[in-house]
């Protein structure tokens, strides 16, 4: 069997890491009005890809991938992180949080961020991450998406 493989996206891979996004979204059931509503904001541009951005490949195909983005110098917020349906259940999305957490933390960031769709936070709650409030979706007006913390010190006290 084939390892999984961690490396960073490229531009030319923004339709696929798109397409990736919208079947991992609509995996939880939403219709195809919310999915419209959604996709303006779910759609890769390849120059987001410059920003750190990795994905997770099994034997040439992209089963996952994930972005973060700095806020300041110590906070920096997992944009996108996103598991190709049949892959979901199989640790790749918990692999990729942590492959990403580890970068935050060789970057020097203290905690990350996440707004998470509502059917992932349990996902990223059994991960570590604490509830600190919420914030507006960036597609649907007056929906309220949980907002998590993950504290990157202990991270850092166990490298």
């Amino acid at each position: 069997m084939a390892t999984p493989i961690f490396r960073p996206a490229r531009p030319d891979e923004a339709a696929t890491l798109t397409a990736l996004t919208l079947r991992s979204k609509a995996h939880w059931g939403y219709d195809a009005d919310f999915m419209a509503a959604c996709t303006a904001e779910l759609t890769v541009h390849p120059a987001a890809l410059e920003q750190p951005t990795m994905v997770v490949e099994l034997a040439g195909l992209i089963l996952g991938w994930g972005r973060l983005a700095p806020i300041d110098a110590a906070t920096v917020e997992l944009t996108d992180l996103f598991v190709a349906p049949e892959a979901i259940g199989h640790g790749y999305g918990r692999a990729l949080l942590q492959h990403l957490r580890t970068i935050a933390v060789e970057r020097g960031f203290r905690r990350m961020l996440v707004e998470s769709d509502p059917y992932a936070a349990d996902f990223y709650r059994a991960q570590g991450g604490r509830d600190i409030g919420t914030t507006p979706s960036g597609s649907i007006p007056g929906r309220e998406l949980p907002l998590l913390e993950f504290a990157l010190v202990d991270d850092q006290r166990r490298a």
